[in-house]
């Protein structure tokens, strides 16, 4: 049997925490139909296309929302 623990590789101290951001932060970035996976598919997609103009739209799209 294993037992699963989970740490971070560096600690954390937060001082005033805040649920709302929190949920905020978690619902655009995670899941999978969050913005981090949606960016990400859109950027991995660019391996496979074979047309040039295509590979700099899904970058354009991939990377809109980082800056």
């Amino acid at each position: 049997m294993w037992d699963y623990e989970k740490k971070l590789q560096y600690p954390v101290k937060i001082k005033n925490p805040d649920p709302a951001t929190a949920k905020l932060i978690l619902t655009q970035l995670g899941g999978p139909d969050g913005e981090l996976s949606a960016a990400t598919r859109y950027l991995n997609q660019r391996y496979t296309m074979p047309y040039k103009e295509c590979k700099g739209i899904l970058t354009d799209i991939g990377t809109e929302g980082s800056s």
